[in-house]
Order: structure tokens, then C-alpha cells, then sequence
């Protein structure tokens, strides 16, 4: 009888359990699908998102008038990005999946303070007072020379008292606020040959420069006379010593991209203008080392009484314009000594002097088996060979300068010197065979498998990989247009990709009226950006422990996918996301992608940047450990002086 209850007691016992854990079991998996629904869902309007960073929904002007009398640099609410709808706020609930305890949340933010009103306009490596303690020989002042540990700034760089979020493109090509950039110097020095005029409160640039009297509009038609600019095949320019970069400005009506540059010299904020015009440009300049693009980069190369000495140093600059010319490509020199016969009194320069100028630079191009196209009114143009089979032929006579060796790194360019030799092309079979591979011509470049990656040149990227990028990057750009609707509407006109990868972003949003630079930071483990350039992209090598070259307030919109994971060891983390907050302008956005321990650490820290941000679930839902950190720029102006 004491077996036959203890049986029906353990019995009972065992089906009670049983049914504890059915039900927990039942709890568990209820409370799983609820949460997976809830945090699942995708705001349906950038107000949303917005309203969950704690901003506003009153309109950008309104709030600009109101801060333009704002002489304390306080805040007022960054609310441009919003617009009205009547869905509510999601909160997104990402610990309860993640189960981290996330410390930042109840830490004292450390608020960083703004800098001195004398650094609004502040380039960390293009510093004028540090550049003069460098040799002026081959320009070396004025190259990259980035602040000593003891010389960086913690601090933010103010924007001037006035200043209004820029015009919107196209109208930004023609206008900028002069409280922007308050500089009438060019205006001044520049007037006959129309760069650009003051009217009123703002700048207008009406298209004219030093080479082209007419307008760069009339100009670049001159060049199509010549050669063809309208089939595709022309796609990537260089621009050498731009101006305020109205060759570019007007190359992008015809599909062409042109990276311009200028240093940071006399020509006080030339392209400081052309990026608040909305064309892409860069601080840079020809002197002792390399360009930072790789080989084979550009369809077209331009020089408009760019003051670059050609004919010094054996050729030497040229030698470095073939580098990032591609096979086929054409360079095109106007200005002196183009045309000197008729000239020359206006140069105020002797005949003699001219004709021998113009002799070094012919005898400079042969050398580098370039071909004379035409020489036309007052424009020369070459044409670089689309292979080396004959050139190698032509070197056997003519040695100097030589073919470099094959173990030159062609597409290293950052803080490497320049050589003087020629920069060797990839193998070709025959006479008519490209170099490195044909491109396809304007707009299927964009998505066609690049030659680099055919010819397997990047390591462990193949065509299937490429492809496959493609489709994430549709998929990404899709879901941001859900969380930042403005994207495909023209609010963020100048892009950075700061970790660009095969530029998949810059292609996903090719139809949107916007430009992207692509970055490919020195330390990615994948160099990529010729692949990048042959896709029909522009962007730059760049190391994110230093200072980028540009001028502050030059972007609306930045992109930082996996960086932080490449420089969280290598550098401070601050200082990086105050040189992002330096390149960004007031009310501009920042898009993070990176695991959520990283993100809480960067929010942690542009919480005392005057910033405001949320962390959003990956595009592919709750269960991705990549996650999305959506960060805006408030709007505050330094103090009037």
C-alpha cells in the first residue's frame, strides 16, 4: 500500500512539473513573438524617428530666424529633418534582447565645449601659421602637415554668428549665404574675370573664371567640339587648381563628376565656396607627394591657368597626372603658354619665354608616349595610350623618364613621394586591348562588374561578392529612406562615406540629387577605392586619425559603417567625432553602423557634442548585432565678435 502511494504521489508530482513548464514554456515563447512585433516595426515617417531623438517638428527657417540673434551660441532644436505625421513613436527596445547592461546611460556626460570664434574656418592639417615652419620648395608648406599630439583640439569648431543652412541644389550652384562665408576677397580680386559677386546677403557665382571669360558653361561646349564629352565615356574628372569650381559645377549637367582641388592659399576659401555651392571639391595641391587617388582614376584631366609648373622637375607633375589617368584618357591644358603667339603681351611674359615653356611641356608629354590630339584657340589636348606595348618600344630610344618597376605600387598615394618615372599599366595582348580592362560607358558603369574585381586584382572579392553588395545596399537605402525620407528629396546634398567599401551607397543613391565622397580609410583591410573610381565614383584616401581636408560645415550627411570598429584601437575615439562634427554642417545627420557596444560608447560621447541620436535595430530586424546609431547636428552659431 506505501508502494502504491508513493508511485501515485511521484506520478502527480511529475505531471504537475510537467504542466509548470508547458506553460513558462507557453509565457516565454507569447512574450517573444509580442517583442519581435513590437520592436520590429518601421517608423513610417521621419518624424518618428526624429521625435523619438527628442526633437522638435518646428520647421528649419523658422528656427534659423530666431537663432540668428543668438549671440550666446546656445541651442536651438534640430528639427530640420522632421515632418509632420500623425503615426506615434516606436520606442526601440533593444536591451531586453541584447541583455546588456548599458552603464552609459547613467553617466555624467562630459560636455565639450565650443572653441575659440578664430577657428571657425579651422583645417587641422592645412593649419597656414604650422605650414610656414615647412620648406617652400616643391610646395611643401602647403601640403598636409597635421597637428602635433600637444596641438589637438578637444573642442567644437563654432560656425560664424549668422550663419543659414545652405541653399538647395541646383539653386546652390548659382547662390551661398555670405554669412557662411563671410569673404569678399575674391569678389574683389576676381571681379573682371566673374568668379564670383556679392549681392546683397548672399554670394552669386555666375560661372565665369580666370580661362573662361565666357562662363564654364561656353567653355566646356568649346572642349566637346574637340572632343567627345556626351557618350558616357567621359565620366570622372580631375580639376587642378579650381577655383571655386565652376568647371565641375557645370560638368555635372552633362554626367560628369569631377573631383576639384585647390590649396588653402591667397585664394582665401575657394573651396570652401565650391563645396557650399554643392559641387565636390578638396584641399589639396601638387607638391612633393603623390596625389591621393589610385592608378588609372580619372577619364579626363583639366588645368584653366591652374599655376602648376609642368615643365619643372623633368615633367614630374605630369608624370603624376598619367599616374591617375586612365588608359585613353585625355588631359586638357588652357591658359599660358596654350596659345602665346596671340597672347603673350596680356601675360605681360617675353615670346622666348612662352615658346620654351611651351616646348618643355610637349617634350614632357612625348615622353610619357602621350599622343597631341589637338591644338586649338586656346586649348591643347593629349591623349594618354590605352596600353604600354608600343610606349615600351618608344622607352628603348627615348629612357627618360623610365618605365617605373613592376614592384612600384601603383595605387598607394597616401603621404607617398612622388617618382619620377612613368607608372607601368597592366599587361595588354595586343595593340587594341585596354589596359587593366575597358569600362563600360556612362550610367551602366555604375553597376557593372569592375575590371579590378574581374581581373582579380582585390583580394577575395569576386564578381558574386560585388553583386551581392549591390542588393545590401538597395536594402539599406531603402530602409533609410523609411527613417530619413529627405534622402531621395535633395536635403542632404554633399555625402561622406567614410568607410566606403566598393561604394554601394554612393550607387544605391545615384538617381537622388546628391554627390557621395567615398573614403577608403589607409587601415581598411581591403583597398578598394580603384574600384570605387572604376564604378564611376569619386573619393579619397584618408586616414581617420587625422584631420580630413576639407573646411568646416562642408557636409549634410555622413556615413560610418564599421569604422569605429577599425579605429577604436588605433586612435581616440573623441577626436574623430569631433572631426566629424567639424565636417558637418548645423542640422546635418550622421549614420553609424557598428555592434552595440561601440554605439552606446560614440553616443556617450556625442551626447556632450550637442547632438542628438537614437539607436535603431538593423534593417534586417531585432536579432542582427549590428545595429544603427541615426545622430543629428544641432543648430547653434558661435557668439558675435
Amino acid at each position: 500500500m506505501t508502494k502504491e502511494n508513493s508511485s501515485h504521489h511521484h506520478a502527480e508530482a511529475k505531471r504537475k512539473r510537467l504542466i509548470w513548464i508547458l506553460c513558462v514554456s507557453g509565457f516565454c515563447i507569447l512574450s517573444y513573438v509580442l517583442g519581435s512585433w513590437q520592436t520590429n516595426t518601421v517608423p513610417s515617417s521621419s518624424s518618428a524617428v526624429y521625435k523619438r531623438m527628442g526633437c522638435d517638428e518646428t520647421k528649419t527657417q523658422t528656427k534659423l530666424s530666431s537663432s540668428a540673434d543668438n549671440d550666446d551660441g546656445n541651442l536651438s532644436s534640430s528639427s530640420s529633418l522632421s515632418s509632420s505625421s500623425s503615426s506615434e513613436p516606436v520606442e526601440l527596445d533593444f536591451e531586453s534582447h541584447h541583455k546588456l547592461e548599458l552603464k552609459q546611460k547613467n553617466q555624467t556626460i562630459k560636455y565639450l565645449e565650443p572653441c575659440d570664434m578664430s577657428l571657425s574656418e579651422y583645417t587641422p592639417c592645412e593649419d597656414r601659421e604650422r605650414g610656414r615652419r615647412f620648406d617652400r620648395n616643391m610646395m611643401k608648406y602647403r601640403e598636409r602637415h597635421c597637428p602635433s599630439k600637444d596641438e589637438l583640439l578637444y573642442c567644437l569648431i563654432p560656425p560664424p554668428p549668422n550663419y543659414k543652412i545652405p541653399f538647395k541644389w541646383p539653386q546652390s550652384r548659382d547662390y551661398a549665404w555670405y554669412d557662411n562665408i563671410p569673404h569678399k576677397e575674391l569678389s574683389i580680386e576676381k571681379a573682371i574675370q566673374n568668379w564670383i559677386q556679392v549681392e546683397g546677403e548672399r554670394f552669386r557665382f555666375p560661372g565665369g573664371g580666370t580661362g573662361f571669360p565666357r562662363g564654364a558653361d561656353a567653355y566646356i561646349d568649346d572642349i566637346s567640339r574637340l572632343i567627345p564629352l556626351t557618350d558616357g565615356a567621359v565620366r570622372t574628372a580631375i580639376d587642378t587648381g579650381c577655383g571655386v569650381a565652376s568647371f565641375g559645377a557645370y560638368l555635372l549637367k552633362r554626367d560628369i563628376l569631377a573631383m576639384s582641388f585647390a590649396p588653402r592659399d591667397t585664394h582665401e576659401a575657394q573651396v570652401q565656396f565650391a563645396l557650399e555651392r554643392g559641387v565636390p571639391a578638396i584641399i589639396g595641391i601638387m607638391g612633393s607627394i603623390r596625389l591621393p587617388y589610385p592608378a588609372r582614376a580619372f577619364d579626363l584631366a583639366h588645368c584653366s591657368r591652374c599655376l602648376i609648373p609642368w615643365f619643372q622637375n623633368d615633367g614630374l607633375y605630369l608624370t603624376e597626372v598619367d599616374r591617375v589617368l586612365r588608359p585613353g584618357g585625355y588631359w586638357i591644358l588652357s591658359g599660358p603658354p596654350i596659345n602665346w603667339k596671340q597672347h603673350w603681351k596680356g601675360w605681360e611674359r617675353s615670346q622666348e619665354d612662352l615658346k620654351q615653356e611651351q616646348d618643355s611641356i610637349e617634350n614632357a608629354a612625348r615622353s610619357l608616349c602621350w599622343k597631341k590630339v589637338t591644338e586649338k584657340g586656346d586649348f591643347s589636348i593629349w591623349k594618354k595610350p590605352i596600353n604600354h606595348i608600343e610606349c615600351k618600344k618608344l622607352k628603348r630610344v627615348h629612357k627618360s623618364p623610365p618605365i617605373c618597376t613592376k614592384a612600384v605600387q601603383t595605387d598607394s598615394a597616401w603621404y607617398k613621394e612622388l617618382e619620377s618615372c612613368v607608372t607601368p599599366l597592366p599587361e595588354a595582348k595586343s595593340p587594341d586591348e585596354f589596359a587593366g580592362g575597358a569600362l563600360e560607358n556612362w550610367p551602366d558603369r555604375a553597376f557593372a562588374v569592375p575590371p579590378r574585381i574581374i581581373q582579380g586584382t582585390i583580394p577575395e572579392i569576386s564578381a558574386e561578392i560585388f553583386r551581392e553588395d549591390n542588393e545590401v545596399w538597395k536594402d539599406r537605402v531603402a530602409y533609410y529612406k523609411q527613417i530619413m525620407p529627405e534622402l531621395s528629396r535633395g536635403r542632404f546634398r554633399n555625402i561622406m562615406d567614410m568607410n566606403a567599401y566598393l561604394g554601394g551607397f554612393a550607387a544605391a543613391i545615384v538617381k537622388y540629387p546628391s554627390w557621395v565622397m567615398n573614403v577608403v580609410p589607409v587601415d581598411a583591410e581591403k583597398q578598394t577605392l580603384g574600384v570605387i573610381y572604376e564604378r564611376g565614383f569619386i573619393g579619397t584616401y584618408q586616414d581617420w586619425c587625422e584631420g580630413f581636408s576639407t573646411y568646416p560645415r562642408t557636409y549634410d550627411l555622413i556615413h560610418a559603417g564599421g569604422l569605429f570598429s577599425i579605429y577604436e584601437n588605433r586612435c581616440d575615439v573623441t577626436l574623430i567625432l569631433l572631426e566629424m562634427d567639424r565636417i558637418l554642417r548645423p542640422e546635418g545627420t550622421v549614420v553609424f553602423r557598428d555592434t552595440v557596444e561601440i554605439l552606446t560608447k560614440i553616443q556617450s560621447i556625442t551626447n556632450g557634442m550637442k547632438w542628438t541620436s537614437r539607436i535603431m535595430d538593423h534593417e534586417k530586424g531585432p536579432f542582427i548585432p549590428e545595429k544603427i546609431l541615426l545622430a543629428v547636428k544641432s543648430y547653434w552659431t558661435g557668439p558675435s565678435s
